[in-house]
């Protein structure tokens, strides 16, 4: 009993200390990832930016051969115009946060190395936390939000395996990731413990990992869909003759191109949002188990239930003419404004019977 009790006191400080060692490696990253839109080129900005205005090119022209008796007669088929949806524009994707140059790309991998390795870190804290409680580290904010960086990293790393051009993505990512471990270990560290009787279930694994799955992916989608606002200003600004400062074509034009962050945002979002229902769907199984009712109108069963309106609302505004874009891209954030208070708001501000270990 004495050494069991012993070796978790062990593991728990191993998992304080692998946290705050992630941290370190994360702050690396940051300013990786700073050097790396800072030396990225900037030569490119004219061209890029002369590129907006224009039109894309004309589809080569293609020639067709019409047999004769007397002879082959070589004429040209007409030009085909592809336009594209409406309120979108034919505009190149940008070079990337490094520029398209080999000292930009240089700090950018040094970045992507980095987070890779402060990721792994972090991962082995929150191993090392499970292990010292022997349960799911997810009973406290604590536990939950070192649980969530983890996976919004590793959900930006899988789209990098997957070759997806989301590199442009690390910088918030590792700015917000250290914001949130800077929040759990100042103010939500609470002591590991075990769980209350009504979170000692199987339903915490399926429930509160899905949930957590689902908000990091939410995030990646609330990144795309803030850059895309500002990209499309820009994109409207040099549209309609205007001349944008020095910082917005520095930083802007490297971006992908508006019509890419709002499929892109539009894809994550809509893929997980099933995801999201399904863990509505299992806290309410999970709540008949422990509560004896499926829905009680906590404030937590109310947020989770507005965010997935919302998410609703944003996928059905994409479906309707008159909503797409920039409307469309307010309700998202919208969205994930109210999965944030749900996750902040409510545990700490609010209380309920999913209020557990003080935070």
């Amino acid at each position: 009993m004495i050494l069991a009790a012993t070796t978790n006191e062990s593991l728990a400080r191993m998992s304080d200390l692998l946290i705050y060692s992630s941290m370190a490696v994360y702050t690396l990253a940051f300013f990786a990832h700073i050097a790396e839109w800072v030396f990225g080129s900037r030569s490119k900005v004219g061209r890029t930016a002369a590129a907006l205005t224009q039109q894309a090119p004309a589809a080569p022209a293609v020639t067709v051969q019409v047999k004769k008796a007397d002879g082959t007669t070589v004429l040209d088929k007409p030009k085909v115009v592809t336009r594209s949806a409406a309120g979108t524009r034919d505009v190149p994707d940008g070079p990337g946060a490094a520029g398209g140059t080999v000292q930009g790309d240089l700090y950018g991998r040094i970045a992507v190395s980095l987070t890779v390795l402060a990721f792994l870190v972090e991962a082995s804290g929150v191993v090392a936390r499970a292990l010292s409680v022997q349960r799911a580290p997810w009973g406290n904010m604590y536990e939950f939000s070192t649980t969530f960086s983890t996976v919004a990293v590793g959900a930006y790393l899988g789209f990098l395996l997957a070759k997806k051009n989301v590199r442009w993505i690390g910088l918030p990512l590792v700015t917000t990731v250290l914001l949130d471990l800077g929040m759990a270990v100042t103010w939500l560290k609470t002591p590991s413990d075990q769980l209350v009787p009504a979170l000692d279930s199987y339903w915490l694994w399926i429930h509160v990992s899905t949930a957590i799955f689902c908000g990091a992916v939410f995030y990646i989608g609330a990144v795309a869909t803030l850059l895309y606002l500002f990209r499309d200003s820009y994109e409207n600004k040099l549209a309609t003759g205007g001349n944008p400062g020095s910082f917005a074509r520095s930083v802007l034009e490297r971006l992908p191109a508006a019509a890419s962050l709002d499929k892109f945002a539009y894809r994550v979002n809509a893929a997980v949002f099933p995801l999201w229902t399904f863990t509505i769907i299992a806290g309410a199984i999970w709540a008949g188990d422990a509560w004896g009712r499926y829905w009680g109108w906590d404030a937590k069963e109310v947020w989770s239930f507005i965010t997935w309106v919302g998410y609703a609302a944003y996928l059905h505004a994409r479906a309707t003419a008159g909503w797409k874009g920039r409307k469309a891209a307010y309700i998202a954030l919208i969205a994930f404004a109210c999965f944030l208070f749900n996750y902040y708001g409510v545990n700490i501000f609010v209380s309920s019977k999913h209020s557990y270990a003080g935070v």
